[in-house]
């Protein structure tokens, strides 16, 4: 039990404001067609996470940092300005999906809770100073208030078997389909976190002898599992709350506010206010990790570190101009989820590589078919967005 916890924060990047929309959005609209977009993201994630662990238990390194030690510095700048962009896309959704729920909940303006989300960050960020655990305790209690919110509603409106069981066959229907299971896709997989676990366990624990490394990737194994599924429970009761609640509405469902509102009128206002205290709950825990995640590219890549105040500022002033003008808040949300998706192979890619070479990961390097399992997700997320370019391009 000491040995977990760092699995559990990398989790919550996982069930942020992102999923809401998309899940949402892909539930309203086409019912229990991609649930199985959420399955395959959330064993994808298991591995991914996983292999990112496990660099940080190998080498005492984070992602970043091991990228930098290892290709030519163009490349290395390179893949940090790519991070540095899908930063701020997942920022845009962290601090969206704090002031859509504040709104909700107290009938703030958006630019008002967005700020907030963003103090409230900070305050969690500080909990690092009396060290990992009650930073990790605090996220942790933010992702079961997620849990209980959905579960809630999910025993309130029910599931129909044979519709799930027909979502578990991979197919699309049009475009848009396309579109929504990239977000997802970008929603459940998340790049900065990434590069965030192996820093979250290269320094955490004793790893001096080879025994203790692999006691503790045994460790890192259970922690993976246990918060990736998780958080992949959370992504399906999304999912199926509103297949079930709000697919049969007369208007379609195509905004957060929309769904708050559905889900009150079809399961009652105790849905509809746990549904808004979840969405708080994930934002105001995602914009905490993102954040952790930022400074730990920054000082990887570049071997830099700048305040935490001047960081949080580059990457949430695109945040606060999307919400000053006006934009539509969970098409946006739905939108950043896709350029965090386009982000995935800059740091699965890389992740692949260094974990297969015996150089880097000594007694701990990836097994062959591993490596080969980790290339073929990495192909098919590369596929899913060039497909998607294409059939944008085309109309």
């Amino acid at each position: 039990m000491p040995l977990l916890g760092p699995a559990f924060v990398a989790a919550v990047a996982y069930i942020d404001p992102g999923n809401f929309a998309t899940n949402i959005t892909a539930g309203s609209r086409f019912g229990y067609l991609l649930i199985w977009v959420l399955v395959v993201s959330n064993l994808m994630a298991m591995l991914i996470q996983y292999l990112s662990a496990k660099a940080g238990i190998a080498t005492g390194r984070s992602l970043p940092e091991l990228c930098r030690d290892h290709f030519p510095r163009p490349v290395t700048r390179g893949l940090w300005a790519q991070a540095e962009l899908v930063a701020i896309a997942t920022d845009l959704a962290e601090v969206l999906g704090g002031a859509i729920a504040l709104h909700l909940l107290f009938d703030l303006p958006l630019l008002t809770g967005g700020v907030i989300t963003a103090v409230v960050a900070f305050g969690l960020l500080g909990l690092q100073s009396r060290g990992a655990r009650p930073f990790e305790v605090a996220i942790t209690g933010l992702l079961l208030v997620v849990l209980i919110g959905f579960l809630y509603n999910l025993l309130l409106g029910g599931v129909d078997p044979g519709a799930a069981a027909t979502g578990l066959v991979p197919r699309f229907e049009g475009t848009e389909t396309v579109l929504l299971a990239t977000g997802m896709l970008g929603a459940t997989v998340m790049p900065h976190v990434i590069y965030l676990h192996g820093a979250l366990t290269q320094s955490r624990y004793a790893r001096d002898t080879e025994e203790q490394r692999l006691g503790l990737l045994r460790s890192q194994r259970v922690d993976v599992v246990s918060a990736m599924s998780l958080a992949g429970l959370i992504n399906l009761a999304m999912l199926v709350v509103a297949a079930q609640a709000l697919a049969t509405l007369p208007q379609p469902v195509d905004t957060i506010e929309e769904a708050h509102a559905g889900l009150a009128a079809t399961l009652g206002p105790s849905a509809a206010l746990l549904f808004a205290l979840a969405l708080l709950a994930s934002g105001f825990a995602a914009s905490g990790v993102g954040t952790y995640a930022g400074q730990v590219v920054m000082q990887g890549f570049l071997r830099r570190r700048i305040p935490l105040v001047l960081r949080r500022l580059v990457t949430l002033a695109p945040a606060l101009v999307v919400i000053a003008a006006g934009v539509d808040p969970t098409r946006a949300l739905v939108i950043s989820q896709v350029v965090l998706s386009f982000g995935i192979p800059f740091a699965l890619i890389p992740l692949v590589l260094l974990t297969a070479r015996r150089d880097v990961m000594g007694a701990l390097v990836n097994r062959r078919l591993t490596t080969c399992v980790a290339a073929v997700v990495a192909a098919v997320i590369c596929a899913l967005n060039v497909t998607l370019i294409g059939l944008t391009l085309a109309g």
